[in-house]
């Protein structure tokens, strides 16, 4: 599932192709919301909130729109051809370019004053203005039994972290994975770590963690199962944990990220 750094930098490419200009073309292909008809309204702006997208149109409605696993949004000049079968969700042009939703996970037409019913329960966002680390800390010490790695990737505590950025923020904070929320004493190291990774990488297409820049350097530890640790050498372990088999896969160094709390 795409990560709050993607869908920044998704919301940035709608907002320069459709902000402030007027829509010639909205054709919803979501029953719900197949009789839609935004054409004639201008759209004021797009923004990010965590994983979600959030199109402010004219006349007081909000196009939310969700990746999940296989979304994308292509941007196009306008009248070029859109993808053939039923992959489009949902197309939204103007006299300059156009804005095609292929395969989106979730597509909602609401009032703009109803956002909250969308994205009222997620935690302050890693990428947004609200990011709050106090608030991020204060969601997270609620449930001190529930696993770090199962805790970060709770939307509800903080918006926007993926497994990817829960792998290499645990690793840099030198915490594994399993560790119950609980016995961990400085939470605010951990949401502040999960932050300065989102923010650094958030108009780059290649991540980079360790801030070396050559081939298969760009990890700490994300992706490098059996591996050695590029810190301490042990072999990187990979596993799985919680419920959403897209969200299950972690990888860690047991050597650099010990199950027991330690000193």
């Amino acid at each position: 599932m795409p990560e709050g750094d993607v869908v920044y930098r998704t919301a940035r490419r709608l907002s320069r192709a459709l902000d402030g200009r007027t829509l010639t073309r909205s054709d919803f292909r979501v029953p719900r919301h197949a009789t839609a008809d935004l054409t004639g309204r201008d759209v004021l702006e797009t923004v990010s909130r965590g994983k979600h997208l959030l199109t402010r149109i004219e006349g007081g409605l909000t196009v939310h729109t969700h990746l999940r696993m296989d979304g994308s949004w292509h941007i196009s000049p306008a009248g070029r051809r859109t993808p053939s079968g039923d992959v489009v969700r949902l197309v939204l042009a103007n006299a300059d370019w156009q804005a095609v939703g292929v395969k989106l996970g979730m597509v909602d037409l609401v009032a703009t004053e109803q956002e909250h019913r969308l994205v009222g329960h997620l935690g302050p966002d890693l990428l947004g203005p609200d990011w709050d680390p106090e608030e991020a800390v204060r969601r997270l010490a609620g449930r001190p039994a529930l696993t770090i790695g199962e805790a970060l990737l709770d939307q509800r505590n903080l918006a926007g972290i993926g497994t990817i950025y829960r792998a290499e923020t645990l690793f840099l904070a030198g915490v594994s994975p399993w560790r119950l929320v609980g016995t961990i004493e400085d939470l605010e190291k951990i949401v502040t770590l999960a932050q300065r990774l989102l923010h650094a990488n958030r108009e780059r297409v290649d991540r980079v963690t360790t801030g070396d820049l050559r081939p298969g350097r760009g990890m700490w530890v994300y992706g490098r199962a059996g591996r050695p640790c590029l810190r301490c050498g042990h072999r990187v372990s990979r596993g799985e944990m919680g419920a959403q088999p897209q969200e299950r896969l972690i990888f860690w160094c047991r050597r650099c990220q010990p199950e027991e709390p330690t000193g």
